[in-house]
């Protein structure tokens, strides 16, 4: 894929080091001359420029691009150039960061917003799964809020243990979509048994989240 990136600091020249190792071609765009440093990350296209102003963008060529992702420190910037990236130049796939949660209301579909990635967000997320056994906890929401990734450990005492995944009867909108077990990942099967410790990842509307609880005994 042909990927630009709006900001070019330490997140934006991390996601671009990643993406070039997954043989993707990376355009980073910084407004900063302090920041433009194209030795950091040689193997990108870099391009001086406000990633703001519709010319600097077609002079850029993101109308090539499959995906757009606005990475700046600053929320306002990150909105604008998603919704230049949609509106303007069509770009499939728009996944800009939030930088406060606050403002994670505002990084939906009506801004040119596909994915909104909210760090705060992720590491409280990251925190509570560490320590929630037998809870619920959200790591990731979906297309806008119609859909979460969560998670929830299994106690020692869970009564799930040995029974198998076909006997926990989950609601309509919920889907179990990985188990890890130890350093396994392991994706379910009907006939897999379940055992104490183990983390259940589902993708679920936010609406049945507490019917998935009822279904594992919580």
């Amino acid at each position: 894929m042909r990927v630009a990136i709006a900001g070019a600091g330490a997140v934006g020249r991390s996601i671009a080091a990643e993406l070039i190792a997954g043989d993707h071609q990376v355009m980073l765009i910084e407004r900063l001359q302090s920041q433009f440093e194209p030795h950091t990350v040689e193997q990108a296209e870099w391009v001086l420029a406000d990633a703001c102003e519709l010319s600097s963008l077609e002079d850029a060529g993101m109308q090539l691009c499959d995906v757009v992702i606005a990475a700046t420190g600053d929320d306002k910037v990150n909105l604008v150039v998603s919704l230049l990236a949609k509106t303007v130049f069509a770009v499939r796939r728009v996944v800009a960061r939030v930088n406060d949660p606050a403002n994670e209301w505002l990084f939906t579909e009506a801004w040119g917003v596909d994915v909104a990635v909210s760090t705060p967000r992720m590491l409280a997320a990251m925190v509570e799964e560490a320590v929630s056994v037998g809870d619920l906890v959200r790591l990731l929401t979906l297309r806008q809020g119609q859909a979460n990734l969560v998670e929830l450990t299994l106690p020692d005492d869970t009564p799930l243990a040995g029974r198998a995944v076909r006997d926990v009867v989950l609601p309509k909108d919920a889907a179990l979509v990985t188990i890890l077990r130890g350093g396994r990942v392991i994706v379910p099967q009907p006939d897999d048994p379940l055992e104490a410790g183990d983390e259940l990842l589902f993708v679920a509307s936010a609406d049945v989240e507490g019917e998935i609880r009822k279904a594992l005994g919580y």
